[in-house]
């Protein structure tokens, strides 16, 4: 089962994009030539895709659930003589083509879920000799103890448990993804910060909740309207002018191999 499931429709409407700044920076990070490949991974609604398109000649974009690369597929149009491909596999067993290298791989909002020595190991293989990885992604709701924020984890904790939940199971904050950079090929790495402000209304708030993985529809049972309603009940006080900040910031980083 994925940790998504039943996710989709609030996935695409209701999670942020990749700010412009950060996709000019990944583009600076990569490799100048064509044709231009970009890996994605657990590339999920294609935003990823979408913020790199104009710069990127050949993409393949893979996820494991059905439901997101169905909405991926339909969103995401190449451009003329531009290659797409969204593949369902895991970036654990993904085989690229014969002789295809990426220039580029994404992994946002998603390094913590994978076998990060094993596909580090397998990008060493799909990686081109002067390619980067790119880990890279925002903070969730769970960073901050402050505001709105800190009132959405403890209505989820009244109908979830005191535990972050994680599809059926529960989250493990993962260890520092340097060191696992440290550990593989892609020693030579660097981290930036792009800080971002976002603004949003009550509906959006409850999407995105819907969107995630320790707040799935599926998640509340029978509840779920329950939870809607207490969030609704609860967290306009927290609003200014009816919004909802978001002071947040694109976490990015970027290994390559040394020399």
């Amino acid at each position: 089962m994925s940790l998504f499931q039943g996710t989709a429709e609030f996935y695409r409407q209701f999670r942020s994009g990749v700010p412009a700044e950060v996709a000019a920076l990944l583009i600076h990070a990569a490799p100048d030539r064509r044709p231009r490949r970009l890996l994605d991974i657990g590339t999920g609604t294609g935003f990823v895709v979408e913020a790199l398109q104009a710069d990127v000649d050949e993409v393949i974009g893979i996820d494991v659930d059905a439901d997101l690369l169905a909405i991926a597929r339909s969103s995401v149009e190449p451009r003329p003589g531009q290659q797409i491909a969204f593949v369902q596999a895991s970036a654990e067993e993904f085989v690229p083509p014969p002789g295809w290298t990426a220039d580029l791989v994404t992994i946002c909002r998603t390094f913590h879920w994978l076998d990060r020595p094993l596909v580090l190991e397998k990008l060493d293989q799909i990686v081109a000799p002067d390619g980067v990885v790119a880990i890279l992604g925002d903070n969730s709701i769970w960073a901050d103890n402050t505001g709105w924020k800190s009132e959405l984890t403890m209505i989820l904790a009244e109908f979830l448990g005191e535990a972050r939940r994680a599809g059926s199971g529960t989250y493990q904050r993962p260890t520092p993804y340097t060191d696992d950079l440290e550990g593989s090929a892609f020693t030579a790495w660097e981290q930036l910060k792009v800080p971002l402000r976002r603004e949003r209304s009550l509906d959006s708030v409850i999407g995105y909740l819907h969107s995630t993985s320790f707040g799935a529809p599926h998640l509340f049972g029978d509840r779920l309207e329950e939870f809607d309603d207490a969030v609704r009940g609860r967290l306009p006080g927290f609003a200014e002018d009816d919004v909802f900040v978001d002071e947040n910031e694109f976490g990015i980083l970027l290994g390559r191999r040394p020399g």
